[in-house]
């Protein structure tokens, strides 16, 4: 497997993408707000959604569309998320299908949509009509940037990423896009990813594989502990590549399954690094647990600690918040046998302090990542998580994200 420079949702061959600014959100440094993904060929087609009560009408839309497996488009707004809007709220959404599909040519069930931005405010469904007619579609690496670019909010960069793996026999690609800096806890979900990939996948087994994935990597990223109403992963496989369709066990099913991990993981590292008012990204290792379920829950339980965040940014070895963490997030733990570095500076033995040297910890601490590895040795489960600092400049950009 490698990653493909400037990789972007348009490295997969047979995709293409464009956006626009149709006054969705103020104009600003970032003049994009409207986007378009087109498969040239009919896709196999598989997404995971928020599982915050409060879902955004888009979701339930593309709940529905996705019930044959198989879709071709995809059409984003960034500015406005379209949530508790109400009746007209799942109007505008399905028109929204409608208006991206006439003009691809497509059925309104063939086309897929999202939307991020400010909740409870109408989309100006006339906006997005005219948008849509200015869009020009093309399959090159800039209009994958572009998509990327319109559906940023308070991000500060775009989030996109390609990989290329050989799947039983055929080089198989795999591309995506993300955003997310701000109300980010997914659970079972994500901010927005999209993925687009040339393999044949059989729609069963690419629903599951793209749940372990996110279950992997998306979820496993927090910023603010806040699940957003609008949260969803989708993935689109075109076949292009002309690999027999994957299934579970089938040749090269397993590669495949490793590559969208891998983008996967990048795409969300990307989100945590972006986290609103962010200086430097945390990762937790967390190794030798009892089972996944504890490894993933105490890594994501101190990635999304107030009092770890903050330290960090300090850049203050308080180890003893990484530990109270750990205590609290349901993982099963014998003190006596936990092991904690930070940034390779040894912490804590066998549940015992180390001394250390204060400054060339809060040196270490300086650096723009954070790791946090912890070796519970209970058993032979690990996972990661990710996450950011928490700086004042998060309390002034969630203060006035509306004013």
């Amino acid at each position: 497997m490698e990653f493909l420079p400037d990789g972007t949702i348009t490295s997969a061959p047979g995709f293409r993408a464009g956006a626009t600014y149709a006054g969705l959100k103020a104009l600003g440094e970032n003049k994009l707000d409207l986007g378009l993904l087109y498969a040239e060929q009919p896709c196999a087609a598989a997404g995971v959604f928020t599982t915050n009560k409060v879902i955004a009408a888009p979701l339930l839309v593309d709940q529905e569309h996705l019930q044959g497996g198989r879709t071709q488009a995809l059409v984003v707004n960034s500015g406005i998320a379209n949530a508790c809007t109400g009746d007209q709220g799942l109007k505008d959404a399905r028109d929204m299908a409608a208006a991206a599909a006439q003009r691809l040519g497509l059925k309104p069930t063939e086309t897929l949509v999202a939307s991020t931005g400010v909740i409870g405010v109408e989309l100006p469904m006339g906006l997005i009509r005219t948008g849509l007619r200015k869009i020009e579609l093309a399959p090159d690496a800039q209009a994958g940037h572009r998509l990327a670019r319109a559906i940023m909010t308070t991000d500060t960069v775009p989030k996109e990423g390609a990989v290329a793996v050989e799947v039983a026999g055929h080089r198989v690609t795999l591309g995506g896009i993300a955003k997310g800096s701000g109300m980010i806890a997914p659970a079972m979900a994500t901010m927005l990813a999209f993925l687009a990939t040339d393999a044949a996948v059989e729609p069963t087994f690419l629903r599951a594989a793209l749940r372990r994935a996110v279950d992997a990597s998306f979820n496993q990223v927090t910023v603010d502990m806040d699940t957003s109403t609008n949260d969803m992963v989708l993935i689109y496989a075109n076949g292009l590549a002309g690999n027999p369709p994957l299934r579970a066990g089938a040749p090269g099913a397993e590669n495949f399954e490793a590559a969208l991990t891998e983008l996967s993981i990048h795409l969300a590292k990307l989100v945590a690094r972006d986290g609103e008012g962010s200086t430097k990204l945390l990762e937790v290792r967390v190794e030798g647990a009892r089972s996944l379920e504890d490894a993933r829950r105490a890594a994501l339980t101190i990635a999304g600690s107030p009092l770890v965040k903050t330290a960090a940014y300090g850049n203050d070895p308080n180890w003893g918040r990484v530990l109270a963490a750990l205590g609290r997030s349901g993982a099963e733990i014998e003190l006596s046998k936990v092991t904690l570095y930070i940034n390779e500076i040894c912490m804590m033995d066998a549940g015992a302090p180390v001394p250390f040297y204060k400054d060339a910890a809060v040196i270490a601490l300086k650096q723009p990542e954070v790791v946090i590895h912890l070796r519970l040795n209970l058993g032979e489960h690990s996972a990661m998580a990710w996450g950011c600092d928490l700086t004042e400049g998060y309390v002034q950009i969630n203060a006035r994200y509306t004013t």
